[in-house]
């Protein structure tokens, strides 16, 4: 039946038309089905002919022929190619292909733009090979003298060129070459034609006529940067490419100039602003691409940025982003490698050599000095829109400066980083420029002189910005105390940008050269401008808190004294802000604050741990916000330990959301909410109803198996120690099904994972810990039989079995029934083999509990009459004595050896001020630890005892025998670790 609806394009058309319209209803009752009919005539023959029928008939609705364009535009994305399922026969497309490119006549620029993509796309495929005719059509049909066809012609030809130029494969490459090279000198003289014919109209006066030769201006370069970027693999060695590039600064030139005559019509400037815009790309570009083919043009690219934003050339005719794009260049210059000569100058190329001759004979001392001084003096200060945003919005002045969505296409973080480039670049000529600076500028500012307080403000920031380079230069200590100090204590309001900038100065210095000492006046600084008059000052002064409780050199004692009143203001200004990037901020502040003292904070979080629950509710719409008060969380469950359970109301469901993959929000807030669950698991005191009924929400995270899984398993590990008979008693089932799916398809360090959870539940658990977890096994058992390749898992295997082995005998002997009947062999068969590997395989483990863990399983079948263990007798004497090497240590007092690994009681651990104190997860460790036979019986002991009870089993004769099949070597070594026996 479909197949006959395309068999007449005619009447095709009708019905598909009719169904188009359909879908362009509002009424979802009319929409649906119409979407449903069309998603099956997608893979029908004549369908995608009849959609090009109808989007290149002007007289039908807009929103239709809209609609037809981008379902072919992505029908060509699922079945043009000929491997797709469903392809279009080659018929058809031949047909498509053609019919695309009869006429360049779309009167809506939209659907207009749309056609030329879904052109591009269809080049991308083909062109040339099989629509060679396409990149000809299209040089023909942008000389066509009508307007409307000249520019689709035109438009398609960019979208086509910025395709094909896209591809990386080598031999589209080389074809992409073929074309640029065969098309180059017809795009420079298209370029050239309307750019000339722009020109004149603005020198007529005719400003209707130039908005639209200056599109396709716009448009000719846009094909022409493409060309020009990737269209040479040499592009130094085309006097064209050369020629073209070597014009572009007068063409600038004349750009520049003509907005001078531009009158009030806004859309011919912003096109101007573009297309000039668009020049400087061109050159940005093929500098990025081609770095030593760009060495002609270092010399008038410095000249024509510098003279444009240093000097008074630029005065009336440059704007924001052309200033920013020429300081993009002169970063892109000082800083590229390629034009940097190694430290000894005969390993450099002569390439490099030629493009540092060239900078350095540009950047001389007058013009490093002159574009250090207009830096800061001029694109320094704060502008009057800047004034005026501190004191209408405060917080939103705050978010731009240090980063908001507009901040890196703003001139003052281009021209900051301009600065730090040259400063590093050329430090030693520069840096005596801005010494000076600072020395004119000594003692207090008057308050009333804005403009010097401005000046103060630009050159501050620039000694902060370089403060790395200026380390050897400024004494930076002796400037906080005899000046610095002062000027934050000039509470009058015209001196608050002063005091903004000084405390931002400490910060950025704090980790350069701040002695410690004086970290107790800077805390006081700090807790004084917390409460002054202007909010911006307040916000800056917190950031520099956090610098410097994050430093290195921060030491808990000298800050004690002001944890309390500082962390009374921090939570006041995070009342106060309204933004949610300032709470962020503030939070985040706070956070830092928490961690470095830890369970100091204890007596002053009241307030906080109150209001965290408002501001969550608070937040429902801001997912980054809510991640920063997880993050609070995480370190408010640290800093209180046990007492964390009183924050459990909120706590708990806080957590429950976050990690429930079933609502929206887990996208956003999953990392932050498990690394939350693990910290309040490791500092519960006890395993709650509800902190149980959270772990529901484990199954489906580790179906996802994310980078997330790490945090799973050591969640898992925490209720397992927090506790193991009531977790594993709801969820071991599950756990255990959820571990075996996740085998079938894991890394290996998932496997180990998943294992070391395994191994941890036999230790808590070594009664019904092997039952719980007995499908697992066997899968286990195999991989020791079969001898695991990866060292890692091997010793993971073993560690498993060993448990098993050792502490439940009756379930190992199971197990290995189970085995020799799934395996078809013997049991005592089976049982050789596991020993001979686990022997030969014994140095794949590195950690020595498991070590002597396998020392331990393996003297546990002694004593014995069976034959096989008699005959791997040998091999567990060696495991055992390089288990005795492991941990026995010899007593310095006595001459004796004592087993290393031996705990006898509970010892709370001295913290130092540096060290975190143990969790409460720490504490149940090592409190299991003292029931696990690892920590609680010696190998000497053992070793003795098993051999002795061999012995008394078969006679001194037997014994002897037995003891003859093990190295004399390894027979001394064992006589030496069994003395005083």
């Amino acid at each position: 039946m479909l197949q006959q609806i395309f068999m007449d394009l005619n009447s095709a058309s009708t019905i598909v038309l009719q169904v188009l319209t359909q879908a362009t209803s509002q009424d979802t009752a009319v929409l649906k089905p119409a979407e449903e009919q069309l998603k099956q005539w997608e893979t029908q023959p004549g369908f995608y002919s009849v959609l090009l029928n109808i989007f290149t008939n002007h007289s039908l609705d807009v929103n239709v022929r809209w609609l037809a364009v981008l379902y072919f535009k992505n029908g060509i994305d699922r079945y043009w190619r000929r491997v797709a399922p469903h392809a279009l026969s080659e018929e058809e497309k031949s047909s498509l292909r053609a019919g695309l490119i009869t006429n360049f006549n779309e009167p809506v620029n939209q659907i207009a733009t749309q056609i030329s993509v879904l052109i591009a796309k269809v080049a991308r495929l083909d062109c040339p090979r099989q629509w060679p005719e396409l990149i000809p059509t299209l040089l023909e049909s942008v000389k066509v003298q009508d307007d409307l066809r000249q520019h689709r012609a035109l438009l398609t030809f960019y979208h086509v060129t910025k395709t094909l130029a896209s591809k990386r494969l080598a031999a589209d490459r080389k074809l992409f070459y073929d074309l640029a090279s065969g098309i180059y000198s017809f795009a420079c003289s298209l370029w050239n034609h309307h750019t000339d014919t722009f020109l004149q109209q603005i020198c007529t006066g005719d400003e209707t006529a130039a908005t639209n030769s200056l599109e396709r201006t716009l448009l000719s370069l846009k094909v022409l940067r493409k060309l020009t970027v990737h269209g040479f693999v040499e592009p130094h060695r085309n006097a064209e490419v050369m020629g073209f590039l070597l014009g572009v600064f007068e063409r600038l030139r004349q750009f520049l100039e003509c907005s001078r005559r531009i009158g009030t019509e806004k859309l011919c400037r912003d096109r101007l602003e573009k297309t000039i815009i668009l020049f400087t790309k061109v050159l940005l570009d093929f500098l990025d691409q081609h770095p030593f083919s760009f060495t002609p043009l270092i010399q008038r690219s410095l000249e024509f940025a510098v003279s444009y934003v240093f000097t008074e050339a630029g005065e009336g005719v440059v704007f924001e982003r052309f200033i920013v794009q020429c300081m993009n260049l002169i970063k892109m210059i000082v800083k590229n490698y390629a034009y940097k000569p190694s430290k000894n100058f005969e390993d450099s190329s002569p390439e490099t050599l030629e493009a540092h001759k060239i900078k350095t004979s540009f950047f001389t001392y007058p013009t490093l000095t002159e574009i250090c001084r207009r830096l800061v003096s001029q694109y320094f200060l704060l502008a009057e829109e800047e004034l005026t945003m501190w004191e209408e919005d405060p917080e939103g002045f705050t978010v731009e400066e240090t980063g908001g969505d507009s901040w890196k296409y703003s001139l003052r973080p281009c021209t900051e980083v301009l600065f730090i480039d040259i400063f590093h670049e050329y430090n030693q000529t520069l840096t005596p420029v801005l010494l000076e600076m600072v020395h004119s500028l000594q003692g207090p500012t008057n308050v009333e002189d804005s403009s010097a307080i401005l000046i103060k403000d630009a050159v501050y920031n620039a000694v902060g910005l370089a403060a790395y380079e200026l380390f050897d230069s400024v004494d930076f200590d002796q400037w906080f105390k005899s000046q610095l100090l002062a000027e934050l204590q000039v509470s009058h309001n015209r001196y608050k940008p002063i005091r903004r900038r000084v405390i931002w100065l400490i910060g950025q210095w704090i980790s350069v050269k701040f002695k410690s000492d004086l970290r107790p006046m800077l805390y006081e600084a700090i807790r004084n401008l917390l409460q002054d008059q202007d909010l911006v000052v307040r916000i800056e002064t917190a950031t520099t808190l956090k610098l410097t409780v994050d430093d290195f050199e921060f030491r808990t004692d000298q800050f004690l004294p002001y944890l309390e009143s500082m962390f009374t203001l921090l939570f006041q200004l995070l009342q106060e802000v309204t933004e949610c990037d300032t709470k962020m901020h503030v939070l985040h502040v706070l956070s830092c604050v928490i961690e470095r003292v830890n369970m100091q904070i204890r007596p002053y979080v009241g307030c906080l741990v109150q209001y965290l629950p408002l501001l969550w509710k608070q937040s429902e719409e801001h997912n980054m916000l809510r991640c920063a008060i997880l993050t609070t969380l995480i370190h408010l469950v640290q800093g209180l330990g046990t007492d964390s359970k009183n924050l459990y109301p909120f706590l708990l469901p806080v957590i429950q959301l976050s990690t429930d993959v079933s609502q929206p929000p887990h996208v956003y807030l999953l990392e932050d909410g498990l690394e939350l669950w693990l910290v309040t698991l490791e500092n519960s005191p006890c395993l709650t109803p509800e902190l149980l009924r959270i772990f529901q929400n484990m199954s489906a995270l580790l179906e996802l198996s994310s980078e997330n899984l790490r945090t799973c398993f050591k969640i898992i590990n925490a209720y397992i120690f927090l506790s193991s008979p009531e977790f594993l008693q709801m969820y071991a089932t599950d756990l255990c099904q959820s571990f075996c799916d996740l085998l079938k398809d894991i890394t290996t360090e998932g496997q180990v994972q998943v294992l070391k959870v395994v191994e941890n539940v036999l230790k808590v658990n070594p009664v019904l810990g092997p039952q719980m977890f007995q499908p697992l096994l066997p899968s286990v058992f195999r991989g020791i039989i079969d001898g695991e390749r990866y060292p890692v898992v091997m010793s993971t295997y073993l560690g498993v079995i060993g448990r098993v082995l050792l502490q439940n005998t009756s379930f190992f002997s199971l197990l290995l029934n189970q085995m020799a009947c799934e395996l078809g062999q013997k049991v005592d068969q089976l049982l050789g083999n596991m020993i001979e590997m686990w022997v030969d395989r014994i140095d794949n483990i590195t950690q020595p509990e498991r070590r002597k863990l396998s020392a331990l399983a393996l003297l546990s079948l002694l004593p014995s009459e069976n034959s096989v263990v008699q005959d791997k007798f040998c091999g567990i004497i060696n495991v055992s004595v390089e288990g005795l090497h492991d941990v026995m240590t010899e007593d310095p007092e006595t001459g004796t050896y004592k087993d290393c690994m031996l705990m006898s009681h509970f010892e709370e651990p001295k913290v130092t001020e540096d060290e975190e104190p143990p969790t409460e997860q720490d504490k149940r460790k090592k409190t299991l630890a003292l029931k696990d036979p690892v920590h609680t019986v010696s190998l000497q002991q053992f070793v003795y005892e098993k051999l002795k009870a061999q012995q008394e089993l078969l006679g001194e004769q037997g014994f002897q025998a037995l003891m003859e099949t093990v190295d004399t070597e390894i027979v001394a070594q064992l006589q030496g670790f069994l003395q005083g026996f």
